[in-house]
């Protein structure tokens, strides 16, 4: 299960094939194996051995590409780092990471020669821009001088590592997630099947590659050998334009992304005719988008629920009128449970803590068999969200256990306020989170986007809330209209930098 091997086999046997399109770049199978060969030969050169780990901190590039596709050749692992770390959580990850060798561009520079001195282990620090100081090498004369031809071959067995994604550090240190090349040739197979991928489709790409989620397409695209249209970012307008360019079929997204797309006037049944799958990632997608997707371009909607530990569920477009409010079903050699807290299972229809098991379970954290042991028990993922099934196998998922908010001694749940609050016809996206209540403990506090032109008080959105939700409790104690909610790179609302904001009184109405 090496997944080096696959690029190569496209460019023995399907060479001429478009293999990936980046701004004014259009490369052949052919072409990009060459690309990603110099690179592998240049980091043997430079004495990169097998389980050496290689840190990048890129937007999306084709070096990004690039160094994917070479440490799968030569058994190095890739530790992708987001653009957005500032200077002590790039120190704690590089170090944490035992990183030997960085690749970046010139705007993270003067970042990394901050914090040189306390790296412990980088001893190669590359620029994809051209240095200005002799500090830095230049990746590109790094990999101009190396040999196209195949790298000499190095063994490399299911359980090898191919590279370690850290978590996002929301309820402490990130946790450094393993995958091994079985784990990512799992993603070529099951989530190519699920997603009807095939060497024809045409996956467009317009999130950050640092998020896994991004894997979910990656990974089939080079398994099956179809083509790649890489966005340097997300813009709905360029999106449209790429569909439209290049045919595509197949896009994963997170619910804000998708959410814009619906908001562009350029959206329509025309424009998006070729899309054969739009995929919901990362975050709950409220049901009203849901619906207005479904309605506009029917057919097209999946949803994946599931953590970069290693389980999943998918709501397949062809459940999606009949299931609209779950998360899916377990793809094939899948298995969950709903537990409650004393470890006993749940009976259909109760809530309970989401558990399971499949192909691609991580092997553990990082250097962190303490947290590995906390996470997996007995060969089973404990997730730490709340959901339950149905009779008929599929998970509803009520919320993340972290953002659940206790008023009162009551559970609630934010994502039941968010329903309700995106059925305004001036709202765009809302976000709920629980703050401090010398009465209650925690309430509710509601960020709220309006959509473009919309006007409307924070008073009289509070009041149409609270008139239609379920419960006293679910209540919201205010509405903060915000011009934008906080994003990690992966497109994520992050709710723990609002609740830190409404903390400083940035937030509050």
């Amino acid at each position: 299960m090496n997944i080096g091997t696959l690029l190569p086999r496209h460019a023995r046997y399907r060479p001429n094939h478009i293999a990936v399109i980046f701004e004014d770049h259009r490369l052949t199978y052919s072409e990009f194996n060459r690309r990603v060969n110099r690179l592998a030969n240049a980091l043997l050169g430079q004495g990169i051995q097998k389980g050496d780990k290689i840190a990048t901190i890129l937007p999306n590039c084709l070096e990004l590409l690039d160094v994917y596709w070479a440490v799968a050749r030569i058994g190095a692992v890739v530790v992708p780092l987001s653009p957005l770390l500032r200077e002590e959580g790039l120190k704690t990850l590089l170090n944490d990471s035992d990183t030997v060798l960085l690749i970046t561009n010139r705007s993270m520079a003067e970042v990394i020669d901050h914090i040189r001195p306390e790296l412990m282990f980088v001893r190669g620090y590359y620029l994809i821009d051209i240095p200005d100081t002799p500090s830095w090498h230049y990746y590109q004369d790094f990999v101009a001088t190396a040999s196209e031809d195949d790298p000499p071959y190095i063994e490399i067995s299911d359980h090898d590592q191919y590279n370690i994604i850290y978590s996002s550090g929301t309820t402490g240190m990130p946790k450094g997630i393993i995958h091994t090349h079985y784990i990512r040739s799992m993603y070529c197979t099951l989530f190519a099947s699920a997603y009807r991928i095939t060497p024809e489709s045409v996956i467009l790409h317009s999130g950050s590659l640092v998020f896994n989620g991004a894997f979910l397409t990656f990974m089939p695209w080079m398994y099956l050998g179809a083509k790649y249209v890489l966005l340097p970012q997300f813009d709905a307008e360029a999106v449209i334009q790429h569909i439209q360019r290049e045919g595509v079929t197949h896009m994963m997204m997170v619910p804000s992304q998708i959410i814009a797309l619906l908001n562009s006037p350029d959206f329509n049944a025309h424009t998006m005719r070729s899309v054969e799958m739009i995929g919901s990632v990362g975050a709950p997608f409220h049901r009203q988008h849901k619906h207005e997707l479904n309605r506009r371009l029917p057919g097209v909607l999946y949803e994946l629920y599931g953590l970069t530990e290693g389980f999943v569920t998918i709501l397949d477009k062809q459940d999606v009128p009949a299931k609209m409010d779950s998360v899916g079903s377990l793809p094939a050699f899948f298995e969950m449970k709903i537990m409650d807290e004393e470890g006993l299972e749940t009976p259909i229809g109760h809530v309970g803590e989401i558990v399971g098991r499949g192909p691609i379970l991580m092997p553990g954290y990082y250097k962190r068999p303490d947290l590995t042991f906390n996470a997996i028990r007995d060969g089973w993922l404990y997730t730490g969200d709340m959901g339950y099934m149905d009779e008929d196998g599929f998970l509803y998922l009520v919320d993340r256990k972290k953002d659940l908010i206790i008023s009162g001694g009551v559970n609630v749940y934010p994502r039941d306020i968010e329903e309700i609050i995106v059925q305004h016809p001036m709202v765009r996206e809302a976000a709920v989170f629980g703050v401090p209540d010398d009465r209650w403990g925690e309430t509710p506090l509601a960020a709220v986007m309006l959509r473009e032109g919309a006007t409307t008080t924070s008073e009289e959105l509070r009041d149409w809330i609270n008139e239609r939700v379920a419960a006293r409790y679910q209540k919201v104690s205010e509405v903060a209209i915000v011009e934008f909610l906080p994003r990690s790179v992966a497109g994520k609302t992050l709710k723990r930098v609002l609740r830190d904001q409404y903390a400083q009184s940035d937030v509050k109405k």
